[in-house]
């Protein structure tokens, strides 16, 4: 099926996606190709890297990978840096042991491999590089001022502000709180399936609530497509919560009905039977996920009342030097802050976490959740 693009999107005729980006979570969940088990030398190798990663303390806005080289688990991080880029978008590692280590030495190893799988931006204006989804507030997600990463709420499907996000569970929920992919490609092909009148307007400028999700952001909003296509490449950039939110703010372009029509008709067709697939997060489990190929989501969950056994995943946001191309400003390229300084104009270095025994550490007063 071909379908025109207005020129300033693309200049081929639009056609459906068919490499391993476009898959369907019914057909995936069926085998585990998508799981890779860590070797006991690849354990031991972390361990040991991640173990010195402590004792060194170093700062984490400027350590580089070529301090902690791997051997043991070089080839498995170009792997997964292929299934990333080029394949389905998402691979979970497996395998770490971390009901023996302490946090700081979970996050030294996680660290370690984020190096190798990209380079760390920062998350927040505070320049934190690790941050922890952990539920400091009982909150949902109704409420304009809950912040995703510190509610037990479920999340709608989105996007977040890197090349790659990258997830390691400390400890899981007590019930629930599962992480959800659903293929972004997938989704693409079905609007043309469906609705190729529509597809087209997921080439077009839409602003994106900034404030929402960081109080401390320096505009309201940013701008960007939802697909692009450069050199036929397809990425994409989705969440139509903070495009619908944008719209409160003075000055945002008000959003077409046809326009309005299609992200209600993307969100319907992520939320379909047998589009998305569940993982359930074991302790020591790493997710890798590309922004650009795929959309995450979280169900909701019950904690347990002891603060120390409460759900508490890390978090990575990664800028990767792949093959990809993107027109200027598409998604996370208008919002990234690399890790060694903070954004042009800001002085809030005093407020980050830099050191591996503290980046672990979740933030617990009220104004962080």
């Amino acid at each position: 099926m071909n379908v025109s693009v207005p020129t300033h999107a693309a200049a081929a005729p639009l056609a459906e996606i068919t490499t391993a980006a476009a898959w369907r979570g019914d057909v995936l969940s069926k085998g585990d190709s998508w799981v890779y088990m860590l070797s006991e030398a690849q354990i031991a190798e972390l361990e040991a890297l991640g173990t010195r990663f402590v004792e060194s303390d170093p700062d984490l806005r400027f350590v580089q990978k070529e301090e902690y080289p791997l051997t043991a688990c070089a080839d498995a991080v170009s792997e997964w840096g292929r299934d990333v880029d080029s394949g389905r978008g998402f691979v979970l590692v497996r395998g770490l042991r971390t009901h023996l280590y302490s946090d700081a030495l979970s996050a030294a190893i996680y660290y370690i491999l984020g190096l190798h799988m990209g380079d760390p931006i920062r998350q927040n204006e505070k320049g934190d590089l690790i941050d922890s989804v952990y539920a400091t507030s009982d909150k949902t997600m109704a409420d304009p001022t809950a912040k995703s990463s510190k509610v037990r709420d479920e999340l709608v499907y989105h996007s977040d502000s890197s090349d790659i996000v990258a997830l390691m569970c400390l400890r899981p929920a007590l019930r629930g709180g599962a992480s959800c992919l659903v293929s972004g490609a997938e989704i693409y092909n079905e609007i043309l399936r469906r609705r190729p009148d529509l597809a087209p307007l997921l080439f077009e400028t839409y602003h994106w609530d900034w404030r929402r999700q960081d109080k401390n952001a320096p505009a309201d909003t940013y701008t960007s497509p939802i697909i692009d296509l450069t050199d036929g490449i397809f990425s994409m950039y989705a969440g139509s919560l903070y495009i619908l939110t944008a719209q409160e703010y003075p000055g945002v372009p008000q959003l077409r009905p046809e326009q309005i029509e299609v992200l209600k008709l993307f969100d319907e067709i992520a939320y379909e039977p047998g589009m998305a697939i569940e993982m359930d997060f074991r302790p020591g489990d790493i997710q890798w996920l590309s922004n650009y190929a795929a959309l995450h989501a979280r169900q909701g969950y019950e904690d347990y009342p002891e603060p120390q056994r409460r759900r508490h995943l890390l978090r990575l946001w990664l800028s990767r030097q792949g093959d990809r191309p993107v027109i200027p400003g598409f998604g996370k390229n208008g919002v990234v802050q690399v890790r060694h300084k903070p954004r042009d104009g800001q002085t809030t270095d005093d407020l980050g976490f830099f050191r591996i025994k503290d980046a672990p550490v979740p933030r617990l007063l009220a104004d962080h959740g």
